[in-house]
C-alpha cells in the first residue's frame, strides 16, 4: 500500500496569511496545493519549503471561473486535501455607491463563490477519509459594519454564518470548520486601500498583529470546537461588542 500523505490545499498562498500558512502547516502536512496569482512567489515558496513540504504551484486567480475550474482540476490530480484554507482575498475601500462595481463583485466571486465551491468539492474526500479541517478567513470587520467596507464586511459575514452552519453540518463526520476573525493585519492588503484612503497610522501599534501570530492562534484553536476564532483579547472585545450592537439593533 502506498504511504498516506498529509495534503493541504491554502489560496492567497503567495503573501500575508496565506504564506504563512503554508509556512506552519509545512511542519504538519507532506504536500501544499498554494494557490495564487503570482508564479514567480510560488517558485519562492516551493523553494523556501523545500525539503520541509512538497508544493505544488498553482497559478490562478480564483475571482474568475477559469481560476476556479484550474485549481478543481488541480485538487483532483494532486489531492484530495485533508486541510483547506480559503484564504485569498482583497479589500478595496471606499464608499460603495462611488465604487467600481466590477471590483465589488469581484469580492462576492472570490470570498463567497470560491469558497463554496471549494468546500463542497473537498467536503465528500473528507468524510470518505475519516476527517478533515476548513478554515474559512474572514475578519473582525465582519462584526463592525462601517463606511468604506460595506461589501468586503458582507462578504466576510456571509463566511461566518456559512463555517458556523458547516461545523455543525458536518461535525459527526470529523471535520472540523473554523471562521478565522484577524483584525488589523500587517500584510500588503492594506497597499490599495491606502492608495484609496485608508489611513492605517489613525490605529495605534497595540491594535496591529503580525501575520504569523495569526495563523498560530488559528491553527492552536484547532479541535477546541470553536467556529468563530479572532486572535487577540483587544479583538474578542471588539467582536462581542459588534455582536451585542448587533443584537441591540433588533426592534419588534
Amino acid at each position: 500500500m502506498p504511504e498516506s500523505k498529509t495534503i493541504a490545499l491554502v489560496t492567497g498562498a503567495s503573501s500575508g496569511l496565506g504564506l504563512e500558512f503554508c509556512r506552519q502547516l509545512a511542519g504538519r502536512c507532506d504536500v501544499i496545493i498554494a494557490v495564487a496569482r503570482r508564479a514567480d512567489r510560488l517558485e519562492a515558496l516551493a523553494v523556501e519549503l523545500d525539503g520541509v513540504a512538497e508544493v505544488h504551484p498553482v497559478v490562478a486567480d480564483l475571482a474568475t471561473v477559469e481560476g476556479v475550474a484550474h485549481t478543481m482540476e488541480m485538487l483532483r490530480q494532486k489531492g484530495p486535501a485533508d486541510i483547506l484554507v480559503n484564504n485569498a482575498g482583497y479589500s478595496p475601500y471606499g464608499y460603495f455607491s462611488t465604487s467600481a462595481i466590477d471590483q465589488q463583485r469581484g469580492m462576492l466571486a472570490l470570498h463567497c463563490d470560491a469558497t463554496i465551491t471549494l468546500c463542497r468539492a473537498a467536503i465528500p474526500f473528507m468524510a470518505e477519509s475519516g476527517g478533515g479541517t476548513i478554515i474559512n478567513v474572514s475578519s473582525l470587520g465582519s462584526f463592525v459594519p462601517g463606511p468604506g467596507l460595506a461589501v468586503y464586511g458582507a462578504t466576510k459575514a456571509f463566511l461566518n454564518y456559512f463555517s458556523q452552519s458547516l461545523a455543525a453540518e458536518v461535525a459527526t463526520q470529523n471535520i472540523h470548520v473554523q471562521a478565522l476573525c484577524p483584525g488589523l493585519v500587517r500584510t500588503e492588503i492594506h497597499d490599495p486601500m491606502a492608495d484609496q484612503g485608508f489611513d492605517g497610522s489613525v490605529f495605534p501599534d497595540e491594535m496591529w498583529m503580525q501575520a504569523d501570530q495569526v495563523v498560530k492562534a488559528s491553527l492552536a484553536a484547532l479541535g477546541s470546537g470553536q467556529v468563530l476564532v479572532t486572535p487577540g483579547q483587544g479583538n474578542t472585545d471588539i467582536a462581542r461588542m459588534g455582536a451585542q450592537a448587533l443584537l441591540d439593533s433588533v426592534g419588534g
